[in-house]
């Protein structure tokens, strides 16, 4: 599954996704963003993986769009092509669980790219920022919306509006992301992370995932009525009735994503 701009490595049932462009800070560009959306088919349709970990270099998780690639094209051509559309919403649809991994620059599309993901867990050394309208433009692919969601109103129109970065520090103060581990081995201890969530019940996860998506899409009372319905639903699950057997028995339970 090794392609060209992002690099894939499996551990036991966790596929790590590592973005492959350091030339350019792993500016993402349409050959990169359609080898992710294949890497998250090849994951989805592969029953032994049970999580996928995003994450780039040390010094970039993704610096952004690539300008170079962006700056020639007119209104018709991103029109025509769809563009970012087409391919870069690829993995905020992806029914399993996504984490992104983010050491050093995530900015413009990069921050967004990671807020696609089910959630952010960062290194000491992540910046974010949305730095497009020091381009002339607005971010594209989500920064207004998922970002005002996520971290709220003010902070999210300050990023926009100034373009100025927000080290990890302030980004976990303020949810953006879960929590921050040192630089030292990093991928490695978000992986263990991942492994907590992959040694649960991949039926369990999916629909918990899908409940709390549908928190940002519809009123209150139609999420809970959105997540009795799939709670309900768990009790026809072989892994419901293994769980809570195991629970009582004391003992480790053996899932078996049924």
């Amino acid at each position: 599954m090794t392609e060209k701009n992002v690099l894939t490595e499996i551990r036991e049932d966790i596929i790590i996704a590592t973005l492959n462009r350091p030339e350019a800070l792993n500016a993402l560009n349409d050959d990169l963003m359609d080898e992710l959306s294949k890497v998250v088919d090849q994951y989805e349709e592969n029953t032994n993986l049970k999580c996928l970990i995003l994450t780039g270099s040390e010094k970039a998780f993704a610096a952004g769009a690539d300008i170079k690639q962006m700056q020639p094209k007119s209104y018709m051509d991103v029109y025509k092509e769809d563009f970012i559309t087409r391919n870069w919403e690829r993995i905020s649809r992806c029914r399993k669980p996504t984490i992104a991994a983010v050491s050093g620059y995530a900015l413009g599309g990069g921050c967004e790219l990671a807020m696609m993901c089910d959630f952010m867990i960062a290194s000491e050394s992540a910046k974010f920022g949305q730095p497009e309208i020091n381009l002339g433009v607005s971010p594209g692919a989500g920064g207004t919306q998922r970002l005002t969601r996520f971290i709220g109103k003010s902070k999210s129109m300050d990023m926009c509006l100034t373009g100025r970065m927000m080290d990890a520090k302030e980004a976990e103060s303020i949810g953006l992301v879960s929590r921050i581990l040192s630089n030292d081995n990093f991928v490695d201890d978000v992986v263990e992370i991942a492994k907590e969530v992959a040694n649960k019940s991949l039926v369990a996860t999916m629909m918990t995932k899908e409940m709390v998506n549908r928190a940002y899409e519809t009123t209150l009372a139609e999420g809970v009525r959105f997540e009795r319905r799939l709670f309900h639903s768990m009790f026809a699950t072989k892994d419901k009735a293994e769980g809570m057997a195991a629970f009582v028995e004391k003992r480790k339970p053996k899932f078996k994503d049924e």
